[in-house]
């Protein structure tokens, strides 16, 4: 620690000099300005020109869809805290309406980057490569014929016209659906009279209608564009004088009274249906559209001013990610990647015996998601297999885990299903699996009252010569096989005594009526998730003031909860080294003098969505290392059923630390680095540095023809303060 130099001459303890104080506000980032942070990031990926063109286009229809649901969720937030009668500050310091304003301003000018992208790089660089956006005023005479034909065929039939009366009530735009606002004009006489009418583009149909190429090519017409050529079709005896394309986002957040519902899946669906009218917070419309055709949609919406944004470019932009869809153009994507079954069960046709000899330790999508569908379909159908029990938060449409479900409990096995019906946008897909395992016989539960079943966990019991024996599969991410070959995410296999038997008690806890008495191995939210994490980080804090080996490594997707930023900034200034890697929103600000100048916070953002949890404490040189389905979120420590679960075997952990993490840390490509002022620099190579891209290098140790890399990503791992990499100098 630096010293004042001047002491009296009766040598009096030096003083130490003073340390930044912080005001504690900015001690910490917005919420949700950090989230637009995230977006802005894969936007990056978007206007990248080193990405391939369909993976551009990828990203920049889920940059668009990531504010969809912003709007819905966040924005919608925000604006009911606004009109409530509570007024308070969150802990960077701003109240909502303040915040709302920043959001506001930051949205709109994403907004207009996302439309500038499409118009200056993608659609001209699709261009190039033979992806054409046809308008109908330019085509020739004969695709002009078959665009006729083909509205007349498989479009008109399915329109409905919408006029707006004015002594009726304002017809209901439903939520992100894509409409037409058009003007028509009837002469009766010498008076003429107008009216407005609504068009909504159908769900029902692509919104790229390919046209007719042999052999087939890539040239489109916008189904929207088609419509409008087309709209006077729909008003006969009428004069069109305009029309415009425009789109609402809603409210899209569902209020479910657990206490007062007395059939928990008939209240989730009935909220559905209120999803798609829910209050409209955001309102897009051509950005040509006339003034005061906007301002009658504002009115008949009931948005404000601040609420409306003119996209000059695809009014609804999300569907633009059909492009990548079919077996076409390799040369515009990423090298393809079929992962490989895990080493440890290649070749295995037992999984049982296996897991009674090892953990196993997958991660996916390097690692096949088929062994977790395995692994249920042998418990399906192994006879000595009495029991499985299974939490389900994200499903999907994939009926293979479901499916084994089914298959099992129709083999006279106890299947018990915990279903969470309120995880968002996602509520039909298992709704409908709910019903459907009920109807194959299997016990499904919906966890406890006023918590979502966010915990990942497998249980199988199972009748062997010595007795009952219970297998386990833990989880960072969701038993969803689709989205498992697109986010990142640990698994462990294991019939461990311990932690089976702390399932088992789990699962008591979600379907029956006790209370938490406590686990062994692992740890439980809302119980004592919260309190272990910190707890974690104060033991670090002390050791590191005892002078002894102390050291923090997380990696998540949100860092928000304020006790545990606090708890972070405190181990830095005891001089603990803490490295994040976090994806999405972080609120700590690192690199503050006198506060987190020991910590630095990377986010990756690549093909695969990093959605593993990973937190690792070195303790003296007796690490811990956990696996987590929860992030240091309030939500998650108080208000979700999750789990973290410990990796004890050696060889496990040392894949972890020794080659998962350091492949991350050892990113100069695709990682950036978080600044104090909450904005984020990307990671470049320097001095002669060799590029290292840490998904990239993942996929190539997972191919079966690739032998391990030895010795070099592990040098990068910062176990040890000395060994810390160092940030960029810009930081």
């Amino acid at each position: 620690m630096a010293t004042n130099k001047h002491t009296s001459r009766a040598g009096r303890r030096a003083v130490p000099a003073a340390r930044p104080r912080h005001p504690k506000a900015s001690r910490y980032i917005n919420r949700e300005l950090s989230w637009l942070e995230f977006n802005q990031r894969v936007i990056e990926e978007a206007l990248d020109g080193k990405n391939p063109l369909l993976e551009r286009v990828k990203f920049f229809s889920i940059a668009n869809s990531n504010l969809d649901e912003f709007f819905e969720v966040r924005v919608a937030g925000l604006k009911q805290r606004i009109e409530s009668a509570v007024v308070e500050r969150s802990i960077d310091g701003l109240t909502a309406t303040e915040t709302f304003h920043a959001v506001t301003r930051r949205t709109r000018d994403m907004m207009h980057a996302l439309s500038a992208c499409w118009r200056n790089e993608l659609k001209p660089a699709l261009a190039k490569r033979g992806f054409h956006f046809r308008r109908i005023e330019d085509l020739a005479p004969d695709d002009l014929v078959w665009v006729r034909r083909f509205y007349r065929q498989n479009v008109r039939p399915v329109l409905t016209p919408l006029a707006v009366d004015p002594t009726k009530a304002f017809p209901l735009i439903l939520n992100k659906s894509l409409n037409h606002i058009v003007r028509v004009e009837r002469k009766r006489g010498r008076a003429a009279e107008q009216r407005l009418c609504i068009v909504q583009v159908p769900r029902v149909l692509p919104r790229l209608v390919p046209l007719p190429r042999t052999p087939p090519g890539h040239e489109y017409v916008f189904l929207a564009d088609m419509i409008s050529h087309f709209v006077a079709d729909l008003f006969p005896g009428t004069t069109v004088l305009s029309a415009w394309c425009f789109r609402v986002t809603r409210n899209g957040e569902l209020y479910v009274d657990e206490d007062d519902a007395e059939n928990l899946l008939q209240a989730v669906e009935n909220e559905l249906r209120n999803r798609r009218r829910g209050n409209a917070v955001r309102l897009e419309v051509d950005h040509y559209c006339p003034e005061n055709l906007v301002a009658e949609l504002q009115e008949k919406l009931e948005v404000a001013p601040e609420d409306v944004y003119r996209i000059n470019g695809p009014v609804n932009p999300v569907h633009l990610n059909t492009l990548c869809v079919g077996d076409h153009s390799p040369e515009l994507r990423d090298p393809p990647f079929v992962a490989p079954t895990p080493p440890a069960f290649s070749g295995r046709a037992d999984y049982f015996e296996l897991l009674r000899q090892q953990d196993v330790l997958v991660h996916h999508p390097f690692d096949s998601f088929d062994c977790v569908v395995d692994f249920l379909n042998q418990a399906a159908d192994d006879p000595r297999v009495l029991a499985i029990k299974q939490t389900l938060y994200r499903t999907g449409g994939d009926a293979r885990i479901v499916g084994a479900l089914m298959r099992a409990a129709q083999n006279g096995k106890q299947v018990t299903a915990v279903v969470e019906l309120q995880a968002r946008f996602d509520e039909a897909n298992n709704i409908r699996w709910a019903r459907e395992l009920e109807e194959a016989g299997a016990h499904v539960s919906y966890g406890l009252v006023g918590y979502k079943i966010h915990a990942k966990l497998c249980l199988v019991i199972r009748q062997e010569d010595e007795g009952l024996r219970r297998y386990l599969h833990l989880s960072t991410g969701n038993y969803n096989p689709g989205t498992a070959r697109a986010y990142t995410d640990l698994g462990l296999f294991t019939a461990r005594a311990d932690l089976g038997e702390d399932a088992a008690t789990l699962f008591n806890l979600l379907t029956g009526f006790c209370q938490f008495q406590g686990t062994r191995k692992l740890i439980v939210a809302p119980f004592d998730f919260h309190r272990r994490i910190i707890d974690l980080i104060r033991q670090e804090t002390r050791l590191a003031r005892e002078g002894k080996p102390a050291r923090l490594i997380a990696k998540m997707n949100a860092l928000v909860d304020q006790p545990v930023i606090d708890a972070l900034y405190d181990a830095s200034k005891a001089g603990v080294k803490v490295d994040l890697i976090v994806r999405g929103i972080c609120c700590l600000r690192p690199g503050l003098p006198g506060l987190s100048e020991n910590i630095t916070v990377r986010s990756i953002v690549d093909r695969f969505l990093e959605h593993s949890r990973v937190f690792y404490f070195e303790n003296a040189g007796a690490p811990q290392l956990l696996l987590s389905s929860g992030d240091w979120m309030n939500r998650n420590f108080e208000k979700r059923i999750e789990v973290a679960f410990p990796v004890e075997s050696p060889s496990l952990r040392d894949r972890i630390l020794g080659e998962i993490l350091p492949a991350y840390f050892a990113d100069n490509t695709k990682a950036r680095w978080l600044a104090a002022d909450g904005t984020y620099v990307r990671r470049q190579p320097v001095d002669g540095e060799k590029p290292r891209r840490s998904q990239f290098e993942l996929i190539q140790r997972a191919r079966p023809e690739t032998k391990p890399v030895k010795g070099g990503p592990a040098e990068t791992l910062p176990v040890r303060g000395a060994e810390r990499p160092a940030p960029p100098s810009d930081l």
